[in-house]
């Protein structure tokens, strides 16, 4: 069933992911408005706020744990709504970059908060199909987010863009506020940050494979749009097809979470990573086929769409109490390997490829798929040595 509580999780993420994306599109309108800049200077913002993300998230994640992730969300939210406009008002691109930098310290708290609420109001028994719903925030950011910032940009203003996002967060803020019955958080001691949840048993295997899985994820990613402009000789619309079909699948694939809910997550992270292997390899057969890989995008999407949701509903249940601070550290290595990925992978294209790249990618998903045949095996034989009633 959906509730305004999903509705205000699913909303809270398209406008953390609608910044964090919006930014590249409209790099060369913001530029202009900048005399002796460049939209590579531009950008230069997003990278920070993808290092103040992650930095927020270890440092300052744990806030959920101790005040309440509705707290910590409504407060991250009213500072990300003052960080927008001022990225709006911003006089010079120092400010602007300024700008960024804070709202990547609120994203920081938000993200995990969004998370830990979403494990907090999941029905009994409907955990995955709960955090699907609320994952395909990012479909809408990617989707809809950059689409419609790149059309204000060029029919009002970029400035229009951050000021949108601005009300939207403080809408969002105060829609969190009246909202109550966000369920009832886990009793502990909550560490004083996210670095402290490393000590939690049996999270370091889960955190390893999130690595893995995530810098296969965007170092493919990266370069998918080179390889399609530059390689294949594709025009820019082609590419953004490519990205927005990836959105597509990975949005279809949010009904899937009932079924991993109703088989086991255990089965399920089995078929999903051993399926996500074969389309990392698909990509890397029909490298040189522009059309193929567009058709291949919907169905890496939908894969790592359940690829996440079990990662994330590993690490949410491996120590309730630590909730917020073991999704910070969740969040801080996705914006970490958002950029080591795009960093080891930029060799690998430059010198073998695209069809290379989409094979490291695969190798890197046998890690996870290792863990999920070892969880298997163990449940298995656990039922094996159950007594008979």
């Amino acid at each position: 069933m959906i509730t305004r509580h999903l509705l205000l999780l699913t909303a809270a993420i398209a406008v953390i992911g609608a910044n964090s994306l919006a930014l590249s599109p409209i790099a060369a309108a913001v530029a202009v408005s900048f005399p002796g800049r460049s939209a590579a200077d531009v950008v230069t913002a997003a990278a920070l706020y993808g290092l103040a993300t992650a930095g927020s998230a270890l440092l300052l994640a744990s806030m959920s744990d101790r005040i309440g992730a509705e707290r910590a969300l409504g407060r991250a939210l009213l500072m990300l709504a003052v960080s927008l406009g001022c990225a709006a008002l911003s006089p010079a691109l120092w400010v602007l970059i300024a700008a960024q930098t804070l709202a990547g310290l609120a994203a920081g708290v938000a993200l995990p908060a969004i998370y830990t609420l979403t494990a907090q109001v999941a029905a009994k028994g409907r955990e995955s199909q709960t955090l699907s719903f609320v994952l395909t925030g990012w479909t809408l950011s990617l989707v809809v987010g950059v689409g419609l910032a790149a059309l204000l940009a060029d029919l009002l203003h970029w400035r229009a863009v951050f000021s949108l996002l601005a009300l939207a967060a403080v809408g969002l803020a105060l829609g969190i506020s009246r909202c109550h019955d966000w369920g009832v958080s886990a009793v502990g001691e909550a560490p004083s940050s996210s670095l402290k949840a490393l000590r939690t048993p049996g999270i370091h295997s889960v955190l390893l494979n999130v690595a893995a899985y995530m810098t296969a994820f965007y170092g493919l990613y990266t370069y998918l749009g080179p390889h399609l402009g530059e390689v294949l000789q594709r025009p820019t619309s082609f590419a953004g097809l490519a990205i927005a079909v990836y959105g597509l699948g990975f949005g279809v694939a949010a009904p899937l979470g009932r079924l991993v809910d109703r088989y086991g997550a255990t089965a399920a992270a089995c078929v999903t990573f051993a399926g996500l292997m074969l389309v990392y390899l698909g990509l890397m057969a029909t490298a040189t086929l522009p059309m193929a890989l567009v058709a291949l995008c919907l169905v890496w999407g939908v894969a790592n769409h359940l690829g996440l949701n079990l990662l994330m509903r590993q690490l949410a249940e491996i120590n309730p109490a630590q909730r917020g601070a073991i999704m910070g550290l969740y969040s801080a290595i996705t914006y970490l390997c958002m950029f080591t990925g795009a960093l080891l992978y930029r060799p690998i294209f430059a010198h073998f490829g695209f069809a290379t790249c989409a094979w490291a990618s695969a190798m890197l998903v046998l890690p996870a798929l290792g863990w999920a045949l070892g969880q298997w095996r163990r449940k298995q034989s656990e039922l094996r040595c159950r007594p008979e009633a």
